[in-house]
């Protein structure tokens, strides 16, 4: 009786694992698929294209405009931080709204409360940092 479950614990469990495999390899073949048609798109793109370079094709061409002078120039350093706060704040917003629906359901108000004003207390005090660092005045 013993051997029998044993034999039939491990059957079951090799077709649990049976399963779980089986739906990775749906996830690689599809992977797989994706990975042959970009290489065949961009074989097809390679094989039928016309390849006849002038000195105007290989030209730096930039919105409609001919490029003059120097192809080097600086960026703000600011711009990025500016970008930065704004990813930083466009996933706050994004936390706000499933937290006040759960915030609404029965029994998870008080931890669901808490839980949100450390998280904005962790903003708030980059935010503090930012500021007082001088990263956000625009000179």
């Amino acid at each position: 009786m013993r051997e029998t479950l044993g034999d039939s614990t491990a059957a079951a469990a090799r077709v649990v694992a049976a399963g779980y495999f089986r739906s990775y390899s749906v996830v690689g073949l599809l992977a797989l698929i994706g990975v042959l048609f970009v290489a065949v798109a961009f074989g097809a793109g390679r094989l039928l294209r016309p390849v006849v370079p002038t000195p105007e094709k290989l030209l730096t061409y930039e919105c409609g405009v001919d490029p003059v002078g120097e192809g080097w120039a600086h960026t703000q350093v600011r711009y990025y931080v500016y970008a930065f706060l704004y990813v930083i704040f466009a996933v706050d917003s994004i936390f706000l709204f499933p937290w006040a629906t759960v915030f609404a359901a029965p029994g998870y108000g008080a931890t669901t409360l808490v839980e949100m004003f450390v998280f904005l207390g962790f903003l708030a005090v980059g935010l503090l940092y930012a500021y007082k660092k001088g990263v956000l005045a625009w000179t």
